[in-house]
């Protein structure tokens, strides 16, 4: 015969397995990224829609998405722009051709490009001014690296990837050498590729200051103070991000082996997290906080969660906009 449980009978449930989130910051969107969004908002604005964008305008899906409800158009080439409408160049930097060509045609055009990439491009065409050839250090085919190797005539500027591209470079002989970086490199990949330069090509000239840029170099630096804490560790970024793939080679360098990219919450494979661990979190620089947030959000279901941040620096750097959409 069947027991009847009464009200005073205990029930047996077992406690929620415990999860330790550590929130890397600096995280997300850094003034680069912050600013190219308001470029496509602001032209929204003064122009109306539809305003088209050359390429992803920053490499996040959650981004392009909601510009795209706004009435942005994101396209491929110059070409697929029509005639008599507004177009945006990405935050990654554009070659002069293309600047060039909208021009010829008469297109009213903005540029987006994050100041500290443009800063690398002014560097370049400085060196070539000066009679050096260039060594690019990055990552080939990033819409970045175009960018900045379409700002010299071609054959003044060699890319370099790795260490060994280090040793089997042949630049010009009789020229002058100098190097310049893309922005979001590993910060410790780059330093020993430019150790190596420095020692195979004394006499190269440096950039005035730091390519790497500080957005980079400062998320690179909090997922260094967390990662050996952690027994997981999820970078939220977009496969095609630069930044944010750097951003896992990281926390795996820095002691945490079980690193991996996700573009949201829901593609987090789940069972990986054990419980009663630590996990860390943190987002490549073109992604936006409400992906952290739904990232909390879905742990709380699956665990007792307890967030820690870890701050190594605060970020204040704010660009202005391009003047045209001031006017």
């Amino acid at each position: 015969m069947q027991k009847l449980r009464l009200k005073s009978d205990p029930v047996n449930i077992q406690p929620r397995p415990t999860l330790k989130i550590l929130m890397a910051a600096p995280r997300g969107f850094c003034a680069g990224v912050d600013r190219a969004i308001l470029v496509v908002e602001r032209a929204l604005e003064k122009y109306g829609a539809p305003v088209y964008v050359r390429h992803e305008i920053v490499h996040n899906r959650h981004v392009v998405d909601a510009l795209k409800a706004k009435g942005a158009i994101f396209v491929d080439e110059l070409s697929d722009v029509p005639d008599g409408v507004p177009v945006i160049f990405s935050a990654h930097g554009v070659p002069k051709s293309v600047p060039a060509e909208a021009q010829s045609r008469k297109l009213t055009y903005v540029d987006a490009t994050c100041p500290l990439v443009s800063k690398v491009h002014v560097e370049a065409e400085r060196h070539s001014r000066e009679g050096r050839h260039i060594l690019l250090i990055g990552h080939t085919n990033h819409p970045e690296v175009i960018g900045t190797m379409g700002q010299v005539a071609p054959g003044t500027m060699t890319l370099i990837e790795t260490v060994a591209d280090v040793q089997r470079v042949t630049p010009p002989p009789g020229k002058a050498l100098a190097y310049v970086t893309q922005t979001t490199l590993s910060v410790d990949d780059t330093a020993e590729i430019i150790a190596d330069l420095q020692k195979r090509f004394p006499s190269i000239t440096p950039p005035r200051k730091e390519d790497i840029c500080y957005a980079t170099t400062n998320r690179q630096n909090a997922v260094k103070a967390m990662a050996a804490q952690c027994d997981s560790f999820i970078v939220i970024g977009a496969p095609t991000s630069s930044n944010s793939n750097r951003l896992v080679e990281v926390a795996r360098r820095s002691g945490c082996p079980d690193a991996l990219l996700v573009e949201q919450a829901a593609s987090i494979p789940w069972e990986r997290i054990k419980p009663n661990s630590v996990l860390g979190v943190t987002a490549g620089a073109s992604a936006p906080e409400v992906l952290v947030d739904e990232v909390i959000a879905m742990a709380r279901k699956k665990f007792n969660v307890t967030v820690e941040q870890i701050t190594v620096t605060e970020e204040t750097v704010k660009f202005s906009l391009p003047r045209v959409l001031n006017a």
